[in-house]
């Protein structure tokens, strides 16, 4: 199968995904902004990407890092305005770059205007309608009205007082109390969220992540969870079936996209795209309800991302996502980081990582990590990834090759998920440490702009002692870095029209008698990866384009790399 070349920009984009708050710092304030995203456009642009998506960086009190949203129609003040986010999108555009947002759609802050209204209004009022209020269970109200359990840990249901301060109802949050869950069957609600995007779109703005969409819609009457689910206060909520994959979360999802198509009749030219975070480990007939023709146009192929180093579970994970979207036209959405799992430096770094395989990007093995061979492997797998068919999504801090920071100090750590674990699970925070930009710890690695002739002051996460080692400064000097084989693999899938056009073909010519090997050939391009610590023979498969480490020959392919040949 051909894929045709007349397809919108975002089928086969390279997407970089910029966590705004560990990016770069334009004031010295210690908190990633838009300016200094814009000062780094060029950098981005160097890099190769198509668009950015920015997490999300409206008004917000940060209680889980922007994904509680006070306000969807405005930016927060700590970066910046409307206006200089107006400016980032026209510069992003002179480079090339185009700018993508994160929505939140199943929960707000609690610090959202309809959440304070809801508080002050009575039960059974128009404000509460908007979010699940419901009373207690027991004589006076004094336990939940169900046994769900947060997914970050703890149980679902708060309590809050009445106009005269005696207890009142209790109101639903999947994830945290800061995070009211939104009731999608009032009618206010899908209404603000179209305005929301096509407020956005008149921006500028080319498309969204759409957040947590799997948890969107409850079953009718809130019932309790039955079997061993419910566990105790320091546990990871598991799979709830009366918030997860549920038919009315679908029902909103078809809205969107008929929100979109209509933007797009509305504004010739115009193509948007519709991401979806729908983590459905090992079931591609679920994955399938969320990216359709009729729902979302992309959704993470989150298998590879899960999956341990061994070439096994690579070709199993591009399988199920290659099966099961491909029938219908569509193409995956690959990314082997982002802000919610370990970087890949540090889980393909571990002496389980051949094996170790959670099935849920929060948890993640504490086996002893070894960083060059890390680095290694996590270089692999990109070149590996971006000759995939479909798009590419990268995680800010990967081209550097970056490891996941550890020995983050208790005091320090700001998820949720640890807070609510009581620290049981360390959480997320050591993917979300600010970017290295130079050697100087004085300006946080460079992280931090001090033009202004004032001190930095300390970036919001600590930075390790020796993070200028790894930063952007010292990997420009450097031609067999992190940094420019991104930039080179990244050249050189523009440089091949079989990687945006043709199908995947596996070489099982090359696999059968190597099982280390994973290979397939993608028109006249073959691309090979050693998932062996030796090296491997090769035949002759043309001349080697790229490598994610130094070939000395192409008949040959080292342990932990991947390399490109062209005929």
């Amino acid at each position: 199968m051909t894929v045709s070349t007349a397809q919108p920009w975002w089928r086969t984009a390279v997407i970089y995904q910029l966590y705004v708050r560990s990016f770069a710092d334009s004031n010295g304030d210690g908190i990633g902004d838009i300016e200094g995203i814009r000062r780094k456009l060029a950098y981005l642009a160097d890099l190769g990407v198509d668009g950015i998506w920015l997490t999300p960086c409206y008004p917000s009190p940060q209680w889980d890092h922007g994904y509680d949203v006070a306000d969807y129609f405005d930016i927060n003040p700590e970066y910046g305005s409307l206006a200089e986010f107006d400016a980032l999108i026209a510069d992003a555009r002179s480079h090339g770059i185009r700018i993508m947002m994160d929505v939140v759609p199943n929960h707000c802050s609690w610090d959202h205007d309809w959440f304070k209204a809801a508080l002050s209004a009575k039960p059974g009022s128009r404000e509460r309608e908007r979010f699940y209020f419901r009373d207690g269970r027991g004589p006076n109200g004094d336990e939940p009205p169900n046994n769900w359990r947060c997914i970050f840990g703890g149980p679902a249901w708060t309590r809050v007082p009445n106009a005269d301060g005696s207890p009142g109802q209790w109101y639903l949050h999947v994830f945290t109390p800061q995070q009211p869950d939104l009731n999608w069957a009032n009618p206010e609600v899908p209404d603000m969220f179209d305005d929301m995007l096509r407020f956005w779109f008149d921006r500028g703005v080319e498309g969204f992540r759409c957040d947590a969409v799997t948890v969107l819609g409850k079953t009718p009457g809130l019932p309790d969870v039955q079997g061993e689910w419910v566990g105790d206060d320091r546990e990871i909520g598991g799979e709830n079936p009366h918030f997860t994959w549920l038919e009315s979360g679908h029902v909103a999802w078809r809205r969107w996209r008929e929100t979109v198509n209509q933007y797009e009749r509305e504004h010739p030219g115009r193509e948007l795209v519709m991401v979806a975070e729908a983590y459905t480990p090992g079931r591609p007939d679920i994955l399938r309800q969320y990216v359709n023709h009729q729902e979302f146009h992309q959704t993470f192929a989150f298998d590879l991302l899960l999956a341990p180093w061994s070439s096994k579970h690579f070709r199993s994970a591009i399988d199920s996502a290659i099966d099961a979207l491909t029938p219908d036209g569509i193409l995956p959405t690959w990314t082997n980081n982002n802000h919610d799992a370990h970087r890949t430096v540090t889980r393909y770094g571990r002496a389980d990582a051949e094996t170790f395989f959670s099935g849920n990007n929060l948890l993640n093995s504490t086996e002893v990590v070894d960083f060059e061979l890390g680095q290694r492997r996590a270089c692999a797998a990109a070149v590996m990834m971006l000759a995939l068919p479909g798009s590419s999504y990268l995680y800010a801090g990967e081209e550097l090759g970056l490891p996941e920071v550890l020995n983050i100090a208790d005091g320090d750590r700001q998820d949720p998920i640890f807070i609510r674990t009581n620290g049981e699970e360390p959480g997320r925070d050591g993917c979300r440490i600010p970017l290295p930009w130079t050697t100087d710890p004085l300006t946080n690695f460079g992280f931090s702009d001090v033009s202004n002739g004032e001190p930095a002051q300390r970036a919001w996460m600590p930075q390790p002692d020796d993070w200028g080692r790894h930063a952007a400064e010292v990997q420009e000097a450097d031609d067999r870095s992190p940094l420019h084989r991104y930039r080179q693999v990244i050249k050189q899938r523009k440089t091949h029209d079989d990687l945006l056009t043709s199908a995947l073909e596996w070489r099982g010519d090359l696999m059968d008698s190597r099982p280390q090997l994973l290979a397939f050939s993608r028109g006249s391009v073959t691309v090979v990866v050693n998932f062996g610590d030796t090296f491997a023979p090769l035949p002759d498969l043309g001349r080697c384009v790229v490598s994610s480490a130094l070939m000395t020959s192409p008949r040959t392919i080292p342990g932990n790399t991947a390399a490109w040949f062209v005929q």
